[in-house]
């Protein structure tokens, strides 16, 4: 068997030579994970939405100075949408001839898709509703990225699971879809394929990346998970959010600490650069349960890859 994504509308569409995205996760995001990602072969993504416009430069500068293969930005739009003055400043700087490659996510599909297009641009948009991932093609959007329930950040209540999604989103659907939810290598990216997906979009995988600039504790403690919780939140774009199974988690779910109006229910500085695991949310998807080591961002790439085509050839010589 030819071991080769030719023909693959994502690769087509990116110009990278796999169709593993690493998620533009906010704060992490940036010069050293996607640079490694991107360099490895994978679609890297640099988030716009968290950061002055001189850091986004540097960042973008870094990316650039640890890869020379192709690389995407992504536009949060509820995020940029709040701030109408910023958010026109950044579209300016992203279809500045920067990328060939733009995700949007979270929001009104056609809020940005005039502007990209007619800068030459080809763009995805991430939501976890196939309606309104319907009304994205029906918009021009390129393609689209279906977040299953599985996945981490903000989920509903009544979301559906990756693999009934997957195969209603195939039978509505006409442009290409990335799958997100619950994949963290080569055995989810085989069964997404079969679903009818020709593209993953991996965020917990690459938080337990060496390139991300978390602190060890939070990396240590998905790696270490056996179970995760979800928690009702007092959030309009987080309603839902997983977590870790954890002492604090089981407290803020029942109502008796942490803050409810913040995704982390607590100092997110503190979490994410000092380890205080005991002091917030771990924020994670189902997958935090299959991930057991901390990995080199490339090394994440190419080892689903490598076993994406194992499970394909093990699956072809079945009979």
């Amino acid at each position: 068997m030819t071991q080769s994504f030719e023909g693959n509308r994502v690769t087509e569409h990116t110009g990278t030579e796999f169709p593993i995205f690493q998620a533009p996760i906010g704060l992490i995001s940036r010069g050293a994970l996607v640079g490694a990602v991107s360099a490895a072969g994978g679609v890297g993504l640099m988030e716009t939405a968290h950061m002055p416009m001189e850091e986004m430069q540097a960042e973008f500068d870094l990316v650039r100075a640890r890869s020379n293969r192709p690389f995407g930005l992504h536009l949060m739009i509820p995020i940029l949408a709040a701030k109408p003055e910023r958010e026109a400043a950044v579209l300016d700087w992203v279809l500045d001839g920067r990328t060939r490659f733009v995700t949007t996510g979270y929001g009104d599909p056609t809020r940005h898709i005039k502007r990209i297009k007619d800068a030459g641009v080809t763009t995805y948009h991430l939501t976890d509703s196939l309606d309104e991932a319907v009304r994205a093609e029906d918009a021009g959007v390129d393609g689209v990225v279906l977040g299953g329930a599985e996945k981490g950040g903000g989920h509903s209540a009544n979301g559906l699971h990756t693999f009934a999604l997957l195969q209603k989103a195939r039978r509505r659907l006409s442009i290409p879809i990335v799958a997100t939810g619950g994949i963290v290598d080569g055995y989810g990216m085989a069964a997404a394929f079969a679903l009818g997906a020709e593209g993953v979009w991996m965020g917990t995988r690459f938080i337990t990346s060496a390139e991300c600039p978390w602190h060890d504790n939070y990396k240590q403690a998905i790696v270490d998970a056996e179970e995760v919780i979800d928690i009702d939140m007092d959030l309009p774009i987080i309603p839902r959010k997983r977590a870790v199974r954890t002492p604090f988690a089981e407290a803020v779910a029942r109502g008796e600490a942490g803050h409810r109006k913040n995704p982390y229910a607590g100092d997110t500085k503190r979490l994410f650069y000092e380890g205080a695991t005991d002091q917030a949310l771990v924020g994670c998807g189902e997958s935090a349960v299959l991930i057991d080591e901390v990995k080199p961002a490339g090394d994440i790439v190419r080892q689903t890859v490598s076993e994406f085509w194992e499970v394909v050839t093990q699956l072809s010589n079945r009979r």
